[in-house]
């Protein structure tokens, strides 16, 4: 046995301060193992996004071939370019039914430029946020979108969250975190719906969305129950959050 193992499935950063290398550091702390599988090349800085280069599905599904899938315990996938990958990995998914993925909805970089495109966008809301396997972690400007709304109040978190679920997925965790006032977070199940609540921290840091999504895929794979697993992902952020660093002028993780 190697212990848990996640296989992170997303796009690289330069700086490492998001995606897949960040993975790598957060499944380190957590001592897990990550696999990873690139599906496109990005350049990014503190100025946003200037280029995103989706990989040829050919070299994509070979990597997904590759991957050891008798040891991963969860698929966590990240930002990806493209519809044709959307649709690739909403297949993969499909075809192992069993291995839970945490999802996160990344339509665009925090400072600037979009990696989905129309087309794109829709394959991942009429595909793959809706697979059974799926525990989705959108935002609330990713939320309303994917609802099709203009936006989400704060008290409508919960019932927003329900209702994205409903479509499909296994679970959403809808991060309340960009709306004033204290941070609300909702977990939404075919169970019901669970609030999280917490004080707002000062400051802001670049790579959270990552960093929770990552690690609420390794505390899975490390066996905690889903709400176990959210809290602790949520608690691990705002400790990162507390001990940012300044670098290329962001705050990071790491």
């Amino acid at each position: 046995m190697s212990g848990p193992v996640v296989a992170s499935i997303g796009t690289t950063h330069p700086w490492n301060v998001a995606g897949l290398g960040l993975d790598l550091r957060v499944a380190e702390t957590f001592g897990v193992r990550d696999v990873t599988v690139v599906t496109g090349v990005t350049a990014q800085d503190a100025g946003g996004l200037h280029a995103a280069l989706p990989l040829p599905e050919a070299i994509v599904r070979a990597q997904l071939d590759a991957l050891p899938m008798d040891e991963v315990d969860v698929l966590r996938v990240g930002a990806l370019i493209g519809s044709p990958n959307v649709a690739l990995i909403a297949a993969f998914l499909a075809e192992h039914p069993k291995t839970p993925a945490v999802v996160d909805p990344v339509f665009g970089a925090t400072l600037g430029g979009a990696f989905l495109d129309d087309a794109a966008f829709a394959t991942f809301r009429d595909g793959l946020a809706r697979l059974p396997s799926v525990v989705l972690t959108p935002n609330v400007e990713e939320a309303s979108r994917l609802l099709g709304r203009a936006s989400i109040a704060a008290g409508e978190i919960g019932a927003a969250a329900a209702e994205l679920q409903s479509r499909g997925a296994r679970a959403v965790l809808l991060k309340g975190g960009h709306l004033a006032g204290d941070p609300v977070d909702a977990l939404a199940t075919a169970r019901g719906v669970q609030l999280f609540h917490d004080e707002r921290m000062p400051g802001a840091m670049r790579g959270g969305g990552c960093v929770l999504a990552m690690t609420l895929a390794c505390e899975l794979a490390r066996g905690l129950p889903l709400a176990d697993a959210v809290q602790s992902a949520r608690t691990y952020v705002r400790t990162r959050i507390a001990s940012r660093q300044r670098f290329g002028g962001l705050q990071v993780a790491y």
